[in-house]
């Protein structure tokens, strides 16, 4: 039986934990050659035994901070030597920051979520953008928007504005790209059992939260070569609500 993403070359950030892990692994078994990035190497080489397991391939193990911007623009160098394409690009990665009055958070602080959030995506498209273009298909999803970010609420403000702007810089893409076989779209993946909304929610009992792993499958219906739409905010909650489906 054929899989939906054979022969196909995805990027995943964050890929070493949680979300992005999930995805990455879904997308494995789907067939696609996962180039993993994350910080720490030794999560990735947990990962990459995983994806080995699964899928008896190998993971390509790219560890680097996202704020290496020049680390982003090597690797899309890389891709573009090997691959001459790029048939999915999943930008997960990102950090919650001060959850705090907007007057007392420091600058250093909202500058990282800022870098983390934003601008490393930013740079992703840069790079990435005419691998995007070259492939049959393109598609990039990224972990965006938030309840937060579309109705703001009190000591949120660093990662909301970052989430915001990431919406916006995602939909600004989608409409640079709308007359290309480029998709772009962001994902909001609400409540769901990660060490972020630990962080971010302490008192909430995890187990009454959907896994990662719950939530992978719409990282492949939005990766799909069929999936047409560009330039949205898709919602788990309203994809769980459709029986995993759109």
């Amino acid at each position: 039986m054929s899989k939906k993403f054979e022969n196909k070359l995805a990027v995943i950030t964050g890929a070493s934990r949680g979300i992005g892990a999930a995805a990455a692994i879904t997308m494995a078994e789907e067939g696609a050659e996962v180039i993993l990035v994350a910080r720490t190497v030794g999560a990735l080489e947990e990962m990459d035994d995983v994806i080995k397991e699964k899928t008896g391939r190998e993971a390509l193990l790219v560890p680097l901070d996202l704020t290496d911007y020049d680390g982003i623009d090597r690797l899309g160098g890389i891709i573009a030597e090997k691959w001459g394409k790029l048939d999915i690009l999943v930008g997960n990665a990102g950090i919650l920051g001060p959850i705090s009055p907007l007057g007392h958070i420091k600058p250093e602080d909202w500058q990282n979520v800022m870098d983390v959030n934003v601008t490393a995506n930013y740079r992703l498209l840069r790079s990435f953008d005419a691998l995007l273009r070259a492939a049959d298909h393109g598609r990039a999803v990224f972990v965006g928007s938030s309840t937060v970010a579309q109705t703001p609420r009190p000591y949120w403000g660093a990662y909301a504005t970052s989430k915001a702007a990431l919406d916006c810089l995602v939909k600004t893409y989608a409409a640079e790209t709308e007359n290309t076989p480029v998709n772009a779209n962001i994902l909001n993946p609400g409540p769901i059992r990660t060490a972020m909304r630990s962080r971010a929610v302490p008192g909430e009992d995890p187990m009454k939260l959907d896994t990662p792993y719950d939530l992978a499958p719409m990282f492949i219906d939005m990766c799909d070569k069929g999936f047409n739409q560009s330039g949205k905010i898709f919602n788990y909650k309203d994809y769980k609500a459709n029986n995993n489906s759109f």
